[in-house]
């Protein structure tokens, strides 16, 4: 198992490498969350670009560094799009990040994710009740039965470790479940990450912009180094925006300004445990 000390440093790669080369990230991501998901992006040193078309969506999904894949509000066009996008991102190589929102209500968001199941994205963010039902759904882990309440979670982050750990072996990826305490794991390792803002339950797109800022670190460094980097720097910024925001529209002002202010050394500084799986 690698030690802290390996994974501080791979993350300050990831951080510097990203401020550094500008890397682009396209996303398809719910119509709710559009702006902020691009504004988190910029805000690290990455490039945003959002599509629907699934013309567009293929293209991207070619030139891009790496791709985010939400499936918060689905138009029946979506039903194209982000198939077509998955199997282009996993036909040429290129890593993925998926969102399962609201995963179990509806049979045109249940037939999208049984179809991105064989593209194997390298991260997969969620809170605890989606990351269940997903394995439930992909037949990974358990029987798929969860809380999922709309885009809300009323499951604990530790109730879909087995669930995590299932599906990032199956994907040979990471899975990152977001709660009070992070959970971020590759199969072998299972890290917790501290930190946030009650404020982040009191503003739409936290959880939508976390998927977007994952896949930008995503073209700096491996999913599971990706993923934790990318909930650290989640973690640090909402304590720290938390400190001078007076109620939920000033957190968010100061939550972008604090991700755009995080060096690498106080992103990899974030607390955090790890374990094996």
């Amino acid at each position: 198992m690698k030690s802290k000390t390996e994974i501080k440093n791979q993350i300050m790669d990831a951080v510097d490498t990203v401020k550094r080369t500008n890397p682009m990230a396209g996303s398809i991501t719910n119509a709710v969350t559009v702006n902020f998901v691009a504004n988190a992006q910029l805000a690290i040193g990455g490039s945003a670009a959002m599509v629907y078309l699934p013309e567009e969506s293929e293209l991207l999904a070619k030139i891009g560094g790496a791709f985010y894949i939400n499936i918060g509000t689905l138009l029946p066009l979506h039903g194209q799009s982000l198939p077509i996008a998955a199997k282009t991102l996993h036909t040429s190589g290129k890593p993925w990040v998926l969102d399962p929102v609201a995963v179990g209500i509806g049979s045109l968001r249940s037939s999208i994710l049984l179809q991105l199941k064989s593209f194997m994205p390298s991260i997969i963010r969620g809170n605890a009740s989606e990351i269940i039902a997903l394995a439930g759904l992909w037949g990974l882990e358990g029987n798929g039965r969860s809380n999922v309440r709309g885009v809300d979670s009323t499951d604990p982050v530790g109730a879909a470790r087995a669930a995590a750990v299932a599906l990032s072996r199956w994907t040979s990826g990471a899975v990152a479940v977001s709660g009070e305490t992070d959970l971020v794991t590759d199969g072998l390792i299972v890290a917790f990450s501290h930190g946030g803002s009650h404020f982040m339950g009191r503003i739409t797109g936290a959880g939508c912009s976390l998927g977007g800022v994952s896949a930008v670190y995503l073209t700096a460094a491996t999913p599971f180094i990706a993923a934790l980097t990318a909930t650290a720097v989640y973690n640090l910024a909402g304590r720290r925006a938390e400190q001078r925001a007076e109620g939920p529209g000033s957190f968010q002002i100061r939550f972008l300004d604090e991700l755009y202010k995080a060096t690498a050394a106080d992103i990899a500084d974030n607390p955090f445990e790890i374990e094996e799986a």
